[in-house]
């Protein structure tokens, strides 16, 4: 087996393009290979693209004709496929190249599978999120109201949009009540709730990427990131989104959700109504009840795989529900028990 002339095929650690090389052993094909991809020849290793194994005078006759192998000069290392991913991923140079090459493959491309992979590597190289007028980038704002002209201000509108729904259920939930006293007291509650989510712009700086970073859910770029499921600290999955990039990317934005970790419906507004059954609207711990239903302290953003809709069996905290002055008065009128005197 050695000494017969074997086909390989040899790109550099920087480059995609492969080259034709016939050699008797690695001794003559470092020296073809770095003659022709100008590499100095001193310290020139050549490896396996698939995993980076570094091919020896021993190894090099067990190869298969036209196996890919990479050259590297002194002090570069290459740890396989990952490597090219890797360099995928930072598309800053060559992104137009990376484009034309993908539509090229979309066109011709038969099998389900790569097309979907083709089009997503699309939507994401094609990213336009450093783009925010609506002169700048029309398409974004397709099907969006003409008085948007920004992305940030749709964004915002569209988070207003989803807490103003919580505080529609929570006014629906008086058509439930009974007793007109308890209606009362519920409907000022629901009012006092109202007039501090006015305040807070309806907490639309959620998905507004121009707010301070401690307001928003994303990055400045505009990258969102799921929370995962209540019950979990982190997505497993690791899905992210930049609805800013993309006309598609803000459409399926819309599918993700500011999930309750207490449940809305279930806990927190039934919560509220069983404590004004015997208590006036300002004996309620407001802002306990204003974080639950409309605030990230119970609000996590989730991709719609990690939205469990099951129940969630969390209760609110029973110590929260009444403000203090309630909690010391009703502390007052626990009847004290008589200690019986021993004879």
């Amino acid at each position: 087996m050695f000494g017969k002339i074997k086909p390989v095929k040899v790109r550099s650690c920087s480059e995609n393009r492969k080259y034709g090389i016939a050699a008797k052993d690695v001794k003559e094909l470092l020296k073809k290979a770095c003659n022709l991809l100008q590499v100095p020849l001193s310290g020139a290793r050549v490896c396996l693209y698939e995993d980076g194994t570094i091919v020896t005078e021993e190894f090099f006759p067990t190869l298969a004709d036209n196996t890919e192998l990479v050259l590297l000069s002194k002090g570069q290392t290459w740890s396989g496929v990952v490597c090219d991913i890797s360099q995928l991923l930072d598309t800053d140079r060559h992104a137009d190249s990376l484009i034309e090459a993908a539509k090229g493959l979309l066109s011709d491309e038969k099998s389900s599978k790569r097309r979907k992979i083709l089009t997503d590597l699309l939507q994401n190289l094609e990213d336009r999120s450093e783009l925010e007028s609506r002169e700048e980038d029309e398409g974004w704002f397709q099907g969006v109201d003409s008085r948007f002209k920004t992305k940030s201000a749709y964004m915002k509108y569209n988070c207003e949009s989803r807490i103003r729904g919580y505080l529609k259920e929570l006014d629906d939930a008086t058509k439930s009540i009974q007793k007109a006293k308890v209606r009362a007291e519920f409907l000022k509650t629901s009012q006092s709730l109202t007039e501090m989510l006015k305040t807070a712009k309806y907490n639309g700086c959620y998905f507004d990427r121009t707010e301070k970073q401690p307001d928003r859910l994303c990055t400045q770029e505009g990258w969102f990131t799921c929370q995962g499921s209540f019950d979990e600290k982190v997505c497993k999955s690791l899905h992210s989104i930049n609805p800013y990039g993309s006309r598609e990317g803000r459409i399926v934005f819309s599918t993700w959700n500011l999930d309750h970790r207490i449940e809305k419906k279930r806990t927190v507004i039934p919560a509220l109504l069983e404590a004004l059954q015997n208590h006036r609207s300002t004996d309620i711990n407001l802002n306990y009840f204003y974080q639950l239903l409309f605030t990230r302290e119970n609000l996590k953003l989730v991709h719609i795989v990690c939205h469990k809709k099951g129940s969630h069996n969390l209760q609110c905290d029973t110590k929260k529900i009444y403000n203090n002055a309630t909690k010391d008065l009703k502390a007052k009128q626990k009847p004290k028990v008589k200690k019986r005197r021993m004879t």
